[in-house]
């Protein structure tokens, strides 16, 4: 289960309240083409601030009712394309959420994290509050982000934007 901020104004309380929710949807393209509310970041970043972990996913909940479809989704890391291996990595955390950006991978090391996606504009690293470190440049593909500043924040959270604004987001690591 996962709660949809956007579409019914959840408060980080109400957050708190859903005890089965494991993932916050950061992006839902119902809420955003219906409502211009599509976006779960702060509802997420709220809710991994106080020490709650949640998984980060985006989603279409197409309706039909308009063009609300192939706005967002999840790209998982399986062993397979079979149900099974599907859901093990679904569990185990090893997916991102995406409007189009691809994030191609990442590591995350004692004071940086490496991150490798598709042509970005921005590639960023978000934390606790204002905290993050970000690279700037049209067409990257790497860049090399320092931790110094997220680490006491006890999360972090990769975040690359694409030329047309597109996003992908990581789920959270936890340090």
């Amino acid at each position: 289960m996962q709660p949809d901020p956007g579409w019914y104004g959840l408060t980080p309380d109400d957050g708190h309240s859903i005890a089965a929710a494991h993932a916050v949807e950061i992006y839902k393209h119902t809420s955003q083409v219906r409502t211009a509310r599509g976006g779960g970041a702060f509802l997420a970043d709220r809710l991994l601030t106080d020490g709650r972990r949640v998984s980060l996913i985006a989603v279409d909940d197409a309706h039909f009712a308009c063009e609300d479809w192939f706005g967002g989704w999840v790209m998982v890391k399986a062993t397979e394309n079979e149900s099974e291996a599907l859901l093990a990595a679904l569990k185990a955390g090893h997916f991102y959420a995406s409007q189009g950006p691809r994030i191609e991978g990442f590591v995350w090391g004692k004071d940086r994290v490496e991150v490798q996606c598709s042509p970005a504009s921005s590639i960023m690293v978000l934390g606790r509050g204002s905290s993050a470190a970000q690279a700037v440049a049209p067409l990257q593909t790497r860049a090399v982000l320092p931790l110094e500043k997220l680490r006491d924040g006890g999360f972090a959270r990769i975040l690359v934007v694409d030329a047309a604004g597109k996003r992908a987001w990581s789920n959270p690591h936890f340090f």
